[in-house]
């Protein structure tokens, strides 16, 4: 139970029951677990300096003010991303089987999802987030962005139909995807581009995110006969660590299954430190691959694997 003081939960207490929504609101609007767990340590230093006895309701405090700190970082960050050497992709976020309990919120946090919300506007993507994946109501949403309720209404409007235009149409299976992930990882750790063919849709499109590395496609590569050959070809050089010799470009480690943004990906390892993360869509109808996204960023990689809870890797501090 929370602690609590005459019959109401501490600061602290009030704090610690809003992280996980705190952290989860900050990672879908801004794609990135590092500047989440930023956001919400800053929410916990301005909720420290507050005085508690005016805060009627801590949890929508909470909310708004984090809300309004991923806002303004997410748009100091839209300029920085367009600046990005080759492409930008959302920081993998380590989740687990339960998370699915929950569908629409593990479609909310999945891979396709956050790279279709990236193409929206940061009001529009906030406004999206507290509606879709939290069912806040336009009220409450009006008075997190300073908005009115009409005008939230039309941005959730048009973010709802850019985003249904570009995702994937049907949800997936969690175990189809498994399965092909499965096979897709061994093929291309196996160099055998003939079982990738098969697993490859005609149209199938691959992202890698490289952080600008020499010799990583920096725009998406399309295509099947493309697609098969880079990854057969050129995969051992995109996933090569940064500093190892050219001897050592055949060693690209092992591989594994983990859980990432609500649903199997494969985790690429050498030496015992993760080196890329590949998450894959499947069509229901065909078991085909029909998108990759590597991000082979050593930056975003740090939790993944590592038994870390994002959101929680942080101790809240008293402002001083």
């Amino acid at each position: 139970m929370p602690a609590v003081t005459d019959g109401q939960p501490t600061p602290v207490a009030s704090f610690e029951s809003s992280r996980d929504l705190l952290f989860g609101v900050a990672y879908r609007v801004l794609g990135s677990v590092t500047d989440a767990e930023d956001i919400v340590q800053e929410t916990w230093l301005r909720w420290d300096r507050v005085d508690h006895s005016r805060i009627a309701d801590p949890r929508s405090f909470l909310v708004q003010v984090t809300t309004r700190l991923a806002l303004d970082r997410l748009r100091w960050a839209k300029a920085r991303r367009e600046a990005y050497v080759g492409q930008w992709l959302p920081e993998p976020l380590p989740t687990g089987p339960a998370l699915e309990e929950g569908a629409e919120t593990a479609d909310s946090v999945s891979m396709a999802m956050l790279v279709v919300m990236e193409t929206l506007s940061p009001l529009e993507r906030v406004v999206f987030v507290l509606r879709e994946a939290f069912e806040f109501s336009f009220a409450d949403i009006a008075a997190v962005v300073g908005r009115s309720e009409t005008a939230v209404r039309q941005l959730a409007r048009r973010a709802r139909s850019h985003v249904r235009e570009r995702r994937p149409r049907f949800r997936q299976d969690r175990e189809v995807r498994r399965r092909v992930t499965e096979r897709f990882l061994a093929a291309c750790l196996g160099g055998d581009l003939r079982a990738l063919l098969d697993l490859l849709a005609p149209e199938v499109t691959l992202s890698i995110d490289g952080n600008g590395r020499r010799g990583v496609a920096r725009n998406p590569v399309e295509g099947a006969a493309k697609v098969g050959r880079l990854l057969v070809c050129g995969l051992r050089r995109v996933l090569r660590p940064a500093g190892a010799a050219a001897a050592e470009a055949d060693d690209i480690g092992s591989g594994s299954i983990v859980d990432v943004n609500g649903g199997p990906a494969a985790l690429i390892t050498a030496g015992g430190e993760p080196i890329a993360v590949i998450v894959v869509d499947v069509d229901r109808a065909a078991d085909r691959v029909t998108r990759i996204w590597i991000i082979a960023n050593q930056d975003k990689l740090g939790g993944v694997g590592a038994g870390r809870r994002p959101g929680r890797n942080r101790h809240i501090r008293a402002a001083g």
